[in-house]
């Protein structure tokens, strides 16, 4: 049962009373199963492909919905119903979250907390990073997803090795960590969350014979690792298939095997940047290149290759310029604007970092930007406001949790026999 409290959407449950996140959920539980540069080249427009951004896929089927009216913020008449589905898409709005001060070591909960200070507001999403035999949610994370204060969801981005092939995951050499990580899921955290399986794959592909690093051997093992984590319990992950965002790279011939299947993917993501060549948000989501003049953008493939599913920039971020220091904060103002012409974008989760290569893109460098990045949000669903009644609580745990706060292992280390490449 769902209710209204102020300007906050608030679950009514068996265990009591659950603040919810932006779009609303993340205490509903589970469901059943069924090395970064930006682009080099520009950002012009492109012609669209076929598919129509916003409509259903033809087979797609509905989920179960949770739903409430959304008041106005100033406490005005209800003006419509804000619905989040199963696989934590809202229909209103859009989550906004953060991967927090990457790069400088610091515990996951307190570089949120600073990053949350300088957003000026609560993350909807915190995004952590996890590789090998690492088991997560931490007890540092699911201390941050459930904190009363104002309840997270998590999108946990996990690279099950750096030492097996992708063949090799796929014919079961990580099963015993597949399984005791769902074993720790299951017994530890039964909240929905993001997940993706080794993000941006495309600078590791491999296609000579034998290097069991394809773009169909990585296709088989995210649905290897997704359906033994289902298979041991793990109902409560949404799957999300995070690409690159980067034109050289979608134009290989091999692009398309990359892709694992609807029945394993619920989210498809990209990771675009802003460079001094990116100069609008049409720009960031929609990179082409004049040598690779049939791509025609991320936003635009998406929408017509995945009509049913929605887009996530699982990292996105605004290199400093220091030949034009206002851009940053032009730039942040400009995403309000733009994002209501991208209807399928239902989650920004911003990459924070001072220290990230190939160049800076912190929330702040500038006094104002803090307010600027706080404006960008777009139109959202109602912020949280404190629950009353019992809540689901965890211990805070002052350490640091594993690297969520303070690496980004994909650009730590590269799969077997990976190339380095420009994006």
């Amino acid at each position: 049962m769902v209710r209204i409290a102020g300007s906050a959407v608030i679950l009514v449950l068996g265990l009591g009373t659950l603040g919810l996140g932006m779009a609303g959920l993340s205490g509903l539980g589970r469901t059943s199963s069924a090395s970064k540069t930006s682009d080099a080249a520009g950002a012009r427009q492109a012609p669209s492909t076929p598919g129509t951004p916003g409509a259903e896929s033809p087979g797609a089927s509905r989920e179960p919905r949770t739903s409430a009216r959304v008041p106005d913020p100033a406490g005005e008449r209800p003006r419509a119903a804000c619905e989040v589905t199963g696989r934590l898409v809202p229909s209103c709005g859009a989550w906004w979250g953060v991967a927090p001060e990457i790069f400088t070591g610091r515990p996951p909960e307190r570089a949120l907390a600073r990053a949350e200070r300088r957003m000026g507001r609560p993350a909807d999403i915190m995004h952590v990073y996890h590789r090998g035999d690492e088991l997560f949610p931490t007890s540092a994370e699911r201390a941050i997803a459930r904190d009363p204060d104002g309840r997270r969801l998590l999108l946990i981005n996990w690279k099950p090795s750096l030492e097996h092939t992708w063949e090799q995951i796929a014919h079961g050499a990580l099963d015993e960590r597949i399984d005791r990580l769902a074993a720790h899921i299951v017994r530890t955290f039964p909240e929905k969350f993001f997940l993706t399986v080794h993000h941006e794959p495309e600078n590791d592909v491999r296609e000579a014979r034998g290097a069991g690093m394809s773009a169909a051997d990585y296709a088989a093992m995210f649905r290897h690792v997704v359906r033994r984590l289902r298979h041991g319990g793990v109902t409560n992950a949404v799957t999300v298939m995070t690409y690159m965002g980067a034109p050289n790279w979608a134009s290989e011939p091999w692009f398309e095997k990359l892709y694992p299947g609807d029945d394993v993917v619920d989210w498809v993501g990209m990771d675009p940047y802003v460079d001094h060549r990116v100069h609008s948000f049409d720009g960031l989501v929609n990179k082409t290149r004049p040598d690779f003049p049939r791509w025609p953008g991320f936003y635009r493939w998406m929408s017509g290759r995945f009509p049913g599913k929605p887009v996530m920039l699982a990292e996105w971020g605004v290199f400093e310029r220091h030949d034009r220091p206002g851009f940053k904060e032009w730039f942040f103002a400009s995403v309000r604007e733009e994002i209501r012409d991208y209807p399928r974008i239902k989650a920004l989760v911003y990459f924070d970092s001072p220290r990230a290569p190939p160049g800076r893109h912190p929330l702040r460098h500038h006094p104002r930007r803090p307010a600027e990045f706080r404006r960008t949000r777009p139109r959202p669903v109602p912020r949280r406001r404190r629950p009353r009644g019992p809540i689901l609580t965890s211990t805070r745990v002052t350490g640091p949790g594993s690297v969520s706060g303070s690496s980004r292992p994909g650009s730590a280390g590269r799969a077997p026999g990976a190339r380095p490449g420009p994006h």
